[in-house]
């Protein structure tokens, strides 16, 4: 189970059984006040017995005055005990009172509090194996509708394929044809553009792969400046840092870097800058451009700002540094510029 359809899974699972068992703990709760007014009633039954037939086991009997504040029949209850008054055949002046202490009362309220607490976890694991069933239930078109989706685009990519090799193999014999060439450079450099976008689209598909290697970061970021040079000729790169050998799949850390140095090239000014540097651990990738509207959204699925892109560049890096165990971090504002700021502690090779 993907990470989406467990999240989405697990959001059904949450919301059906937590709306269960807000009906069953209402529904057990009205049944335990029911059940705890029958046990009053029915102390109610033995002190009239007690003042009938005078079998009072387990109660007290005591005789008082009439008074206005005192009706017969009638359950009163202070903080130590239950009583009641009844009348006294042969007595005119006097009432019996029959009195339940409450030291009686109390574990006959426990015994309850018990029977109901056993029954209402029995029909809470019930209720989740019902909100089980139905969030499998309820995933399964939705897992059908996404495994469609995904075939469909792993059979575009594929499909991608074979013409993009047949030109980079074109491009490479008209190169040896004519030789060096700015405009083969750019159109070399297009072409390696639609290939990240598929990788991206494959790492989106398939996840991330776990192999570590050791490597040099700053060779990395000069390797990757260097391609995005041509792409945006205009902006100027600045790198600050030594080197620095970093132990995490290179493949990935590559796509991370290629998305955030793409997006900084790609929404800056003219005559812009891009500063990648490494500070006490963290990697920062500062551009001078046009800023963020939502800093907050920007790692969201789909979610873009410009009509460039389909939106999945950012949510694609934040995987990966899940993945990877790199923090991110990004701070923006508008016509101010993004620093987007890596933190690589678990990933760099410390001896």
């Amino acid at each position: 189970m993907k990470t989406y359809e467990l999240e989405s899974f697990l959001k059904s699972f949450l919301i059906f059984l937590i709306l269960l068992e807000i009906l069953l703990a209402i529904n057990f709760w009205h049944e335990f006040q029911e059940k705890r007014d029958r046990i009053e009633e029915k102390i109610q039954i033995e002190m009239k017995l007690c003042a009938y037939t005078i079998q009072c086991e387990g109660l007290k009997t005591d005789f008082v005055e009439k008074a206005e504040d005192k009706e017969e029949n009638i359950l009163y209850q202070s903080k130590e005990d239950f009583y009641s008054y009844f009348k006294v055949p042969t007595v005119k002046k006097f009432l019996m009172k029959v009195i339940y202490p409450k030291e009686n009362y109390f574990p006959r309220v426990e015994k309850l509090k018990e029977k109901t607490y056993r029954k209402f976890l029995f029909y809470s694991i019930f209720a989740a194996i019902v909100s089980f069933l139905f969030s499998l239930y309820a995933l399964m078109p939705l897992r059908k509708a996404l495994h469609l989706n995904e075939e469909f685009v792993k059979d575009i990519l594929h499909d991608f394929n074979t013409p993009i090799s047949s030109m980079r193999i074109n491009l490479k014999l008209f190169k040896r044809e004519i030789g060096e060439n700015q405009k083969i450079q750019r159109l070399e450099n297009n072409i390696e553009t639609i290939l990240s976008l598929q990788n991206n689209l494959q790492i989106f598909l398939k996840g991330i792969p776990t192999q570590l290697e050791a490597y040099d970061l700053k060779s990395l970021v000069e390797n990757r400046v260097n391609y995005f040079k041509i792409l945006y000729p205009d902006i100027t790169y600045n790198i600050e840092m030594d080197k620095t050998v970093l132990n995490a799949n290179k493949d990935a850390f590559t796509r991370i870097l290629d998305n955030l140095l793409s997006n900084a090239g790609k929404y800056n000014r003219s005559n812009g800058k891009v500063t990648i540097s490494l500070e006490r651990e963290q990697l920062f990738i500062k551009d001078t451009g046009k800023g963020i509207k939502n800093p907050s959204k920007v790692f969201d699925r789909y979610y873009k700002e410009q009509d460039r892109g389909i939106g999945i560049g950012l949510h694609i890096v934040k995987k990966l540094c899940y993945e990877l165990g790199i923090s991110l971090k990004i701070n923006s504002r508008e016509d101010e510029g993004t620093t987007v700021i890596l933190g690589l502690s678990k990933i760099l090779q410390t001896s």
